[in-house]
């Protein structure tokens, strides 16, 4: 299977979750519930996993398919893959209820426990960010298409970074992650697929994630940000990894745009 050989149907199929999604929310006529985990899904959040479950599964029936909205599949059975879809339908569900109309949806091809493929699709401004592993990273919008890359620093630039910050986190418990020779801009976002978009199209230097995710708010990102120029670590500065533990749970993460910078000098052990 080439990953190329299906892009543009896998954008098709975020496309018209996202557009299910938009029509939930200018309408705001949606029903929220509270998981097990105590994080919140709405009726949106279901709406798209159907559209795009059922979308991928006629497109490639033989490839499995992880999504936010029914990853209770035993390791046991997922470790076998190979190959499979990793899907978050809504990408920022608390922005979605708050009405900031920062949220996407996120479908990822990961192969070997590696993302090879990813879309981010933004439902509210109709932006598209997807990668191929080896083919670069690209951004489509109503100006058109372009091949993104992320901001590449030099050591001297370092005192001052372009940080992407969350809404919905208090700032300071990502600024303290940095030692004071660092000043760091803030820029404000919702959603963790957007904030890591901003890295890869060099509008944010870095983007530091503090709490719970799962690993479908990451595939589509981190090959995007792979193949900017960037890269996805844990703070011990690890990649992150996919399909390889009982839980689906993220470590918080760093999503930086010049990975040749001293990172273990710029950040301060948790």
């Amino acid at each position: 299977m080439n990953p190329e050989d299906y892009v543009e149907q896998a954008i098709s199929i975020a496309v018209e979750a996202g557009v299910a999604i938009k029509d939930i929310y200018l309408k705001g006529s949606f029903k929220k519930e509270v998981k097990s985990d105590n994080t919140p899904v709405t009726s949106a959040d279901l709406t798209a996993h159907n559209i795009i479950t059922s979308a991928l599964k006629t497109l490639t029936p033989d490839i499995p398919i992880l999504s936010e909205e029914d990853a209770d599949i035993p390791f046991e059975q997922r470790s076998q893959w190979q190959r499979y879809w990793l899907v978050d339908p809504l990408d920022g569900t608390g922005e979605f209820i708050a009405g900031s109309g920062d949220f996407s949806v996120i479908i990822a091809l990961v192969e070997h426990n590696r993302p090879v493929m990813g879309i981010v699709y933004v439902p509210m401004t109709e932006v598209i960010y997807y990668a191929i592993a080896g083919l670069g990273a690209y951004k489509r919008s109503d100006k058109g298409e372009l091949r993104i890359c992320s901001r590449q620093l030099t050591p001297d630039d370092t005192p001052s970074l372009r940080l992407a910050v969350s809404r919905r986190q208090d700032p300071h418990s990502v600024l303290k992650l940095f030692n004071r020779n660092s000043h760091c801009e803030l820029i404000v976002l919702g959603g963790a697929a957007l904030k890591s978009c901003l890295v890869a199209e060099g509008r944010a230097d870095c983007y530091v994630r503090i709490g719970p995710t799962g690993e479908w708010d990451t595939g589509a990102a981190q090959i995007i940000i792979e193949e900017a120029g960037g890269q996805v670590m844990d703070l011990e500065l690890q990649p992150l990894s996919y399909n390889e533990r009982e839980t689906l749970e993220n470590p918080n993460f760093i999503v930086v745009g010049s990975p040749q910078l001293a990172w273990d000098e710029l950040l301060i052990s948790e």
